[in-house]
């Protein structure tokens, strides 16, 4: 009897079954908090809050895959219009925990922040300006599209599986990606890898070719310091005159030690760097010596640092360039004077030789040791090294910019924690101003939401 009634109740044992299955695949109540959002963007580039209708699922889908493809840490959130916007920016970087770009559509109303090292917050602002007033499929479409072109890093390890748009699966959906995610993220892992091998290797290359230069550069300051006609216990040496000729031969040394450690371009800055501060201790030695006032600390002649430290300044104009005001040493300043050109240092490139800001990104970080942050963007404006230096993906091969050669850091999709600068991510979203962001079509950006 027992057996019989099993087999009669079978069917609504089996919907029974079913139902239950549906309930647990199902949340009741989803959480939609910043640590709930920054768990979800740990797995895939794009979260739409359940409460919003204004992204669909399969467009949802078709974004991540366009971020996953490019292999880029862009971070999108579609939330709905009453979402609190409180730090807003700041409290989803430190939940998410992981170094990229981060886009939020709130409502009608869309902005954006990344961490610098991965896009110039003049950059993001720019993006965010170029898609105010388009529709949420649109806008999220356009900024992406327009922020993968020019920004650094590579995804997260931890994206795997295509997202799902803030929506539940079903049971049986879990069960296959439970399968699926052993051997697709395996692959996701492999991929984000070998990418960023391959700008290590590219790094490596650029590194090699820079090489030759900056050895060319320590053997010329190695002879310069074999020429020099002084002795520490020469009878008219002072203990400044000694203290100089000490920094000339620690300067030399440091460069040589800085080069041999080196592992990517940026690395060079700090050879050419003491390169610098080595010639200008010989400048100071020769005055002291020939009883002349010590020399004023100035750039090395922008020409061919190698001549040592400028004596004035002298208007150059570069092919195709405006004029600026560039350090120049005596010899090229009569040079100029007399309308000839100056002796400039030129490089080995696949094109033959041409002078060092024409002949490619990694020269970036071995000019600013010589000149440092603040003088270069004048000096470069309108060549090859300067117009490459100001872009992003500059930043995120060779360094990052003008100011700052060798800062390091984590890269983008690089997992750094709370590790961030916040005022990358500060302001927006009524934290403080009260601009009407949203709807102006590229306002005031410091307004925020």
């Amino acid at each position: 009897m027992k057996v019989v009634a099993w087999g009669r109740s079978l069917p609504g044992l089996l919907v029974a079954l079913l139902l239950v299955a549906l309930t647990m695949a199902s949340p009741a109540a989803a959480d939609t908090g910043v640590s709930a959002i920054g768990r979800a963007l740990r797995e895939g580039p794009v979260y739409v809050d359940p409460g919003t209708s204004s992204l669909s699922s399969a467009d949802a889908d078709a974004l991540a895959q366009r971020i996953k493809k490019a292999d880029k840490p862009v971070f999108v959130a579609v939330l709905p219009a009453d979402y609190p916007t409180a730090n807003l920016f700041s409290d989803l970087r430190t939940a998410t925990g992981i170094t990229g770009l981060y886009a939020i559509r709130l409502g009608d109303r869309f902005d954006a922040r990344a961490d610098s090292r991965v896009l110039s917050n003049a950059a993001v602002k720019n993006l965010v300006s170029s898609v105010q007033g388009e529709d949420a499929k649109t806008q999220l479409i356009d900024f992406t599209d327009r922020a993968l072109a020019s920004m650094g890093g590579s995804a997260p390890a931890s994206w795997g599986g295509s997202p799902d748009g803030g929506g539940g699966v079903s049971g049986t959906a879990l069960i296959v990606a439970g399968g699926v995610l052993v051997a697709g993220g395996a692959g996701a892992y492999t991929l984000v890898r070998r990418s960023r091998r391959r700008r290590l290797e590219e790094q490596r290359a650029a590194l090699d070719k820079l090489r030759v230069v900056v050895d060319e550069d320590i053997t010329a300051f190695g002879e310069e310091l074999d020429r020099l006609d002084f002795h520490p216990a020469e009878p008219h040496a002072d203990d400044a005159m000694r203290a100089d000729y000490e920094r000339a031969l620690d300067a030399y040394e440091q460069a040589k030690s800085y080069m041999a450690a080196a592992t990517k371009p940026e690395d060079v800055r700090a050879v050419t760097q003491a390169l610098e501060d080595g010639r200008f201790s010989l400048a100071q030695l020769a005055a002291r010596r020939e009883g002349r006032p010590l020399p004023e600390r100035r750039a090395p002649c922008f020409f061919d640092p190698r001549h040592g430290p400028s004596v004035a300044d002298a208007t150059w104009t570069p092919a195709g360039g405006a004029p600026r005001e560039v350090p120049v040493c005596a010899a090229d300043q009569a040079r100029l004077a007399d309308g000839r050109d100056p002796m400039i240092r030129e490089v080995d490139t696949d094109y033959g030789r041409r002078p060092y800001w024409d002949a490619g990104p990694a020269y970036g970080p071995w000019a600013g040791g010589y000149f440092g942050g603040g003088l270069l963007p004048g000096l470069l404006v309108g060549t090859l090294l300067g117009s490459m230096m100001s872009t992003p993906s500059y930043a995120s091969d060779y360094g990052t910019g003008y100011g700052d050669f060798g800062s390091g850091g984590y890269d983008g999709g690089d997992v750094s924690g709370a590790n961030f600068d916040p005022d990358d991510f500060s302001g927006g979203f009524g934290d403080g101003g009260g601009g009407d962001f949203g709807g102006g079509g590229g306002g005031d950006f410091g307004g925020g939401f």
